[in-house]
C-alpha cells in the first residue's frame, strides 16, 4: 500500500497517536473535565490533555489500581520513580516509548514546563503512599504539589502554546492559577471525605479533630474561588470560556457542599446544571463572583 502526502507518518504520526492516548485516558476518566475541555480553543486544548493525562495516570499508581494489581507500597514508590525519571528524561530527549509520557514531553517542551513543577507534583503523589493524616503544613504542601502546579502547568499552557519560545506569567495570573488549584483540590477533598477516610485511610483535611469544621474548608474554598474569577477574565479568549466553565462548576459543587447534608455520598452537579454552566461559559459569561 502506498502512503499519499496527506497520511502523517514517523515522528508525526507517533505524535498524533500520543496525543490520541492522552485524549482517551480523559474520556474514560473525567466527564467533567472533557466537558470543559472541548471549550478550549484547538491551540491550548491538546496540551491541556496531555497534562491531565500524565497526572491521572500517576494519581492512580497511588490510588488503588496498583494495589489490586497486587503492588504493596514499595512497589508503587518504585512505579511511581520510575514514571518521573521517564517523564523528566522525554522532556530532555524529546521522546518517550510511553505514548502518554511523550505527549506530555512535547507540551513540556513547547509550553516551558520543567522540573520546577513537575517534581513537587511526584512528590506529591508520593506522600500518597505514606502519609494518612495532614496538618496544615502538610496540607499545603501537597495542595500546592498536587493541584497549585497543574495549574501552573495549564497556565504556561495558556500563555505559551503556539509561541516561538516560552515566557513567564505575569504574577497576577499565577496567583489566580494558584488559587484555582487549591479551590479544586479542597473541593475534591470535601467531596471524597468518607471514601479517603474508610477505603484509603486518608485525612487531607483534620476536619474531625475539631482544628477546623467543614464551614472553614468552604470558607477557604469560595475566598479562593473568588480570587480566580477576577482572574480568569485576563487569560487568552481561546483558554478563558473553558476556565470559566471549570470555574463555575466547582462554585457550584461548593454551593451543594455548603447546603446538602453530609450523609457519605459523593455530591455532584446535575448533567443539566452543567450544561447550563458550560453554555453560559460559551457565550461569554464572566466566571461567577467575579468583580467588574
Amino acid at each position: 500500500m502506498t502512503r499519499t502526502d496527506s497520511v502523517p507518518t514517523g515522528l508525526t504520526l507517533y505524535d498524533r497517536t500520543a496525543e490520541t492516548a492522552a485524549a482517551a485516558v480523559i474520556r474514560a476518566y473525567s466527564t467533567s473535565f472533557s466537558l470543559a475541555s472541548r471549550l478550549l480553543g484547538p491551540r491550548p486544548r491538546p496540551h491541556v490533555r496531555n497534562v491531565y493525562a500524565l497526572v491521572r495516570i500517576a494519581d492512580e499508581i497511588v490510588d488503588g489500581p496498583a494495589r489490586e494489581a497486587g503492588l504493596d507500597e514499595l512497589a508503587q514508590a518504585a512505579v511511581l520513580d520510575e514514571l518521573e525519571q521517564e517523564t523528566e528524561a522525554a522532556v530532555t530527549r524529546g521522546f518517550s516509548a510511553n505514548l502518554v509520557v511523550h505527549a506530555f514531553a512535547r507540551t513540556a517542551r513547547e509550553c516551558g514546563i520543567g522540573t520546577d513543577l513537575t517534581a513537587p507534583f511526584f512528590a506529591s503523589m508520593r506522600t500518597d503512599i505514606s502519609t494518612r493524616t495532614h496538618d496544615d503544613d502538610s496540607h499545603d504542601a501537597y495542595v500546592y504539589g498536587s493541584a497549585e502546579v497543574v495549574g501552573l502547568m495549564c497556565l504556561a499552557i495558556f500563555e505559551n502554546a503556539g509561541a516561538e519560545r516560552p515566557g513567564a506569567p505575569s504574577p497576577h495570573l499565577v496567583a489566580g492559577a494558584r488559587a484555582l488549584g487549591r479551590a479544586f483540590q479542597d473541593v475534591n477533598f470535601l467531596r471524597d471525605l468518607d471514601h479517603d477516610s474508610h477505603e484509603l485511610g486518608r485525612d487531607y483535611l483534620a476536619v474531625d479533630d475539631h482544628s477546623r469544621t467543614r464551614t472553614d474548608v468552604l470558607d477557604r474554598i469560595d475566598a479562593d474561588l473568588a480570587a480566580a474569577a477576577d482572574v480568569i477574565p485576563f487569560l487568552p479568549l481561546d483558554c478563558r470560556r473553558a476556565v470559566t466553565a471549570a470555574h463555575d462548576l466547582f462554585a457550584a459543587l461548593s454551593d451543594r457542599l455548603r447546603n446538602e447534608p453530609v450523609d457519605g455520598r459523593r455530591v455532584s452537579v446535575p448533567a443539566s446544571q452543567k450544561a447550563t454552566l458550560a453554555a453560559r461559559a460559551w457565550l461569554g459569561g464572566a466566571p461567577r463572583g467575579a468583580r467588574a
